[in-house]
This record gives structure tokens, C-alpha cells and sequence, in this order.
């Protein structure tokens, strides 16, 4: 391994337990409905599943996984065309999106706005989002530049 970076959302930390406070008065008030507490469970599950990011640089390829190891993605680098440090919108929103202006693109995102954005060779456009869009962009082009 070349570059790894864990970021975490720290608010969403405060919103786990603030749900889990909430979800825990609605379960008591509602004489503990199993439909209902696995309901949110599976809430605090997904809540839980965004609140980090990691990104991972080989010597061929990037990987980003989220906090639960499910959601992630690999990219090959053979197949990245270019890449660049930007500042993604507010609109543009948390967690996994695909955007569709003014370009179609894939973000992924945990918190915040610095992103590092990465054109595939087939057209597609990926946004990592990353607290250290410099450092990550230039280890990304020095194992380009390899190639």
C-alpha cells in the first residue's frame, strides 16, 4: 500500500447517538414493536455506514470504502485518464450520489467539500471526497506517471 487515509464525519457521530436516543423513547412508547426496531435498526445501520471514508492507493489500483466494508469501489489505475483537486457544491450532497450537472458524475462523500476528482479513460467521472485533496491528487499523479 502506496496511501491510506481514514476521514471521519465527526457529526455524524453526534446524530448516531442523538437517533439512538430518539429511536430508543419512540421503541418504549410503542410497547417494543419488532417491526418497528428492526426498522430501526436498520436506520442506525445505514447511519453508521457513512460516517467514514477511506481511500486506499495501490500500486495499480484506488480503493474507497465506507465504515461498514460493504460500499466500496475499485478503481483501476490504467484506467484513469486524469485527475484534479475540486470543490464540490453544497448541493451536491453526502454520502453516495450520482450528479447529472453540469456533468454526469459519480460522488463519494462523507462530509465537507474538497473533493479529488478522477477521469476515466471510457468518459466517467468519479468524486472522492477527501480532507487532503492535494496530497491524495499527487500521489494519484505520481503513480500515473508511472505507467
Amino acid at each position: 500500500m502506496i496511501y491510506e487515509h481514514k476521514q471521519k464525519w465527526k457529526l455524524m457521530i453526534i446524530v448516531l447517538f442523538a437517533t439512538i436516543i430518539l429511536f430508543s423513547f419512540i421503541f418504549f412508547q410503542s410497547w417494543f414493536d419488532p417491526i418497528l426496531g428492526l426498522f430501526m435498526i436498520f436506520i442506525l445501520f445505514i447511519i453508521f455506514s457513512f460516517s467514514s471514508l477511506t481511500v486506499s492507493l495501490y500500486s495499480e489500483n484506488i480503493i474507497i470504502r465506507f465504515t461498514c466494508k460493504l460500499l466500496k469501489k475499485e478503481f483501476s489505475l490504467w484506467d484513469v485518464d486524469s485527475v484534479k483537486s475540486v470543490k464540490n457544491k453544497w448541493y451536491f450532497g453526502w454520502w453516495i450520489r450520482w450528479w447529472f450537472w453540469p456533468k454526469y458524475m459519480w460522488i463519494y462523500n462523507v462530509s465537507g467539500f474538497d473533493a479529488v476528482e478522477l477521469t476515466m479513460k471510457n468518459g466517467k467521472i468519479y468524486r472522492i471526497w477527501t480532507d487532503e485533496p492535494k496530497k491524495l491528487e499527487w500521489e494519484i499523479l505520481k503513480l500515473i506517471n508511472k505507467k
